[in-house]
């Protein structure tokens, strides 16, 4: 694996062995990390030193060689000073990723959960870390990794701010306008504290304001110490937390006068410790230390050793505090993305750790991606929207699902949606179609419908295997295109769409996939309370498919898994929110040659967020009983669904609903799929990576 390693005064990208998951620990996969500009920095300088100048700097270090030296000899100390010094030493404290294997004795953390980690020679930059369990935390299930690795800057910020232990409506001057600043910024408002920041750069003062804080001052062209007594009516403000680094004592000395009587500084970076006692003396002052993350930080039990201190006893321990700050992140209660101003890949580190060390206005984060895969990647799309009311639409494929379905839910939406043209392998069909639903003209020939300019989508609903086909060409002709599932029936088709989106090819196309279950009102009604739950979901869906002779056409090209399964595994994604971390299955054995184990198959999904979905798919069921059923059980409550027929929910106050037929959301796609088709909604209705992953999904249950 590669990872970052300091060298005599550069870092460099290193192939080093991948660590092993200790006992007490998870491995994890790292997707971001985040580089400690102030930290970092110094540590990265430190190496550019001669040993002589070092020595001065670190005289603990220096004690440490001599208490070697009359030991081993010095010889031997030289060969050891060599070798640390030749060696390097890794850097970094702040990361996140997926768990990629647990250690003896973790209980709470799983192979795939999303989760962030600190931890100084610990969390460090490479690609993959081994982390004690106190130290990782649990993402929330909607938050980005590349957020969620500044996890530690804002453990550091928190334990701040929670030092200085201000009330709603007191009064704090935060002096350094760097990460920690501008997170502590942004929590001490949270926490209803009126604030000044003070720095020397204008640029990170804009951004300061920008942020929330009440006042800004540049020390450079105002007296801090004046202007912070006006604001706070002449009585000085209630604290001071500083989180500047500087070898100075001045900003020490200016923060005493800047505070009331009997207030407080709270030293959270670095300056210089020349204290005159006559600044606190007379306010009688407190001078409180902020110990990096929190309880727990330096404590060989805690950090090392897993264990915990009771919540009842120390409320924010370290992981309390970064899990709380990963929490404030996912409700966008503090904003980090204005303090991000560059991502390298780790395979550029020097480049990374370069641009902290230039003169002039410095970044304030810069990440590290190690992009492991291009399926961790979502695929940024740029349709042009349709710029007309009524979308024109060219139907492929005039079978009795699309006239059963699509065309009469179209005709429901004549203020949307406008028949132009049928296309069939077998011209009468067309013909009647077009004639039964007025479109324009009927053909037998794809071409005709991609090179109609004024065809604005393409809805292909053939059979299975011409799907991914029709779909590129049209694709690539273009058109924003509907495709009923599945998507393709085999991985190389698919990777050819994939190609598509990856390629250079502007304003490309919007791509949907008829995967309707998640558009019922039945999922909507679902939504609106799961989307508020505190734990995962545990779902249980039964589709009694109903038996089909084994030589009908469904049972070919992919089978009923692909071409039906599908849906249902969209639809637990969607309930989810979340991305599939593992897939385990089993199918029938049958004694004789009826039924196949192709359509009769019990499938798990586990969800990165921790939901445990069961879908029971078979063939070989009553049909007295109905098609389909879910049950979704959390947080104490549950919600029934029977055949898109009715909902019912247990301790959930929902909307019950009672239908004399299904209705299984056809009608509400095409609906979502016209506000994105017009530009009313940035997203697609079912994202590309959604599409793309059900169908892996279906792929890998299949197989066998």
């Amino acid at each position: 694996m590669k990872q970052a390693v300091v060298k005599k005064g550069k870092v460099i990208p290193q192939n080093v062995p991948t660590p092993n998951v200790s006992k007490g620990s998870v491995l994890i996969k790292v997707h971001y990390s985040c580089i400690s500009a102030g930290t970092e920095m110094t540590s990265v300088n430190t190496t550019k030193k001669s040993l002589i100048k070092r020595a001065i700097d670190s005289p603990d270090e220096v004690k440490e060689v001599l208490d070697f030296i009359k030991v081993n000899g010095i010889q031997k100390t030289i060969q050891k000073v060599r070798g640390v010094i030749d060696g390097g030493k890794q850097t970094g404290y702040s990361v996140a990723g997926e768990v990629l294997a647990v250690g003896e004795g973790v209980i709470n953390l799983q192979i795939g959960d999303r989760v962030a980690a600190a931890g100084a020679g610990i969390a460090n930059h490479a690609e993959y870390v081994d982390v004690p369990i106190n130290l990782v935390m649990k993402m929330p299930n909607a938050l980005d990794y590349k957020y969620a690795s500044t996890v530690t800057m804002g453990g550091i910020s928190m334990q701040g701010v929670r030092r200085a232990d201000l009330r709603f409506g007191e009064s704090c001057v935060v002096v350094g306008a760097g990460i920690l600043g501008l997170l502590a910024l942004q929590m001490l408002k949270l926490s209803g504290v009126r604030v000044i920041v003070t720095d020397l750069d204008e640029h990170r003062l804009a951004l300061a304001k920008e942020l929330g804080a009440d006042l800004c001052i540049n020390p450079t062209k105002e007296d801090a110490v004046t202007v912070a007594n006006s604001f706070s009516g002449g009585y000085g403000v209630d604290c001071v937390l500083f989180t500047a680094a500087t070898s100075s004592s001045k900003p020490l000395s200016d923060s005493f006068k800047m505070c009331r009587k009997k207030g407080k500084v709270v030293l959270v970076g670095v300056v210089g410790m020349e204290i005159n006692r006559g600044d606190m003396y007379a306010k009688e002052l407190d001078f409180q230390i902020s110990t990096s993350y929190g309880p727990g930080r330096y404590d060989s039990n805690y950090e090392e050793k897993g264990l915990d201190y009771p919540l009842a006893y120390v409320r924010w321990t370290e992981n309390r505090n970064m899990t709380e700050y990963l929490q404030l992140l996912n409700e966008g209660k503090i904003n980090i993305e204005p303090l991000i101003d560059a991502v390298y890949g780790i395979e550029k580190v020097d480049e990374a750790f370069a641009s902290l060390d230039v003169e002039g206005q410095k970044p304030i984060i810069v990440l590290l991606d190690y992009k492991h895969s291009e399926d961790n990647q979502k695929v940024e799309v740029n349709s042009k929207a349709v710029n007309k009311d009524v979308i024109n639409v060219g139907i492929v494929g005039a079978g009795n699902f699309v006239t059963g379905m699509h065309l009469p839910n179209m005709k429901k939406l004549s203020n949307k949606f406008s028949l132009r043209a049928v296309m069939n392998r077998t011209g009468f069909s067309a013909d009647a179609v077009a004639k039964q639903f007025g479109a324009a003209y009927s053909t037998t020939d794809f071409d005709e419908i991609i090179n109609d300019k004024d065809i604005d989508l393409v809805m292909i609903t053939t059979r299975h295997d011409s799907h991914a086909d029709y779909v590129l060409r049209s694709l690539k002709a273009g058109k924003h295109t509907f495709v009923e599932k599945p998507l393709a029936i085999n991985q190389e088709e698919l990777d050819q769409i994939k190609a598509f989106y990856n390629s250079d090819v502007a304003n490309k196309p919007v791509l949907m996939t008829g995967f309707n279950r998640r558009f019922s009102q039945f999922t909507t009604e679902i939504k609106k309370h799961t989307d508020k739950r505190i734990n995962p979901l545990f779902i249980h869906y039964r589709m009694n498919a109903g038996f089909i002779p084994l030589d009908t056409w469904v049972h070919e090209h992919g089978g009923r898994i692909i071409g039906e399964g599908c849906h249902l595994i969209d639809l637990m994604s969607s309930l989810t929110n979340s991305k599939i971390s593992t897939i385990s299955y089993e199918k029938l054995s049958p004694n004789n040659e009826k039924f196949s184990q192709q359509d009769n198959v019990a499938m798990i999904l586990k969800y990165e967020d921790g939901s445990v979905c069961t879908i029971h798919y078979f063939a070989s069921g009553s049909k007295q009983v109905s098609k389909e059923y879910m049950e979704i059980h959390y947080d104490e409550k549950t919600i029934i669904m029977d055949d898109y027929k009715t909902l019912k929910g247990y301790d959930v106050s929902l909307k019950e609903i009672s239908l004399s037929r299904s209705s299984k959301g056809q009608k509400e796609e095409l609906e979502a799929l016209y506000e994105t088709l017009k530009g009313n909604k940035k997203e697609w209705p079912i994202a590309l990576e959604d599409m793309i992953q059900t169908t892996e999904a279906t792929f890998l249950i299949n197989e066998n």
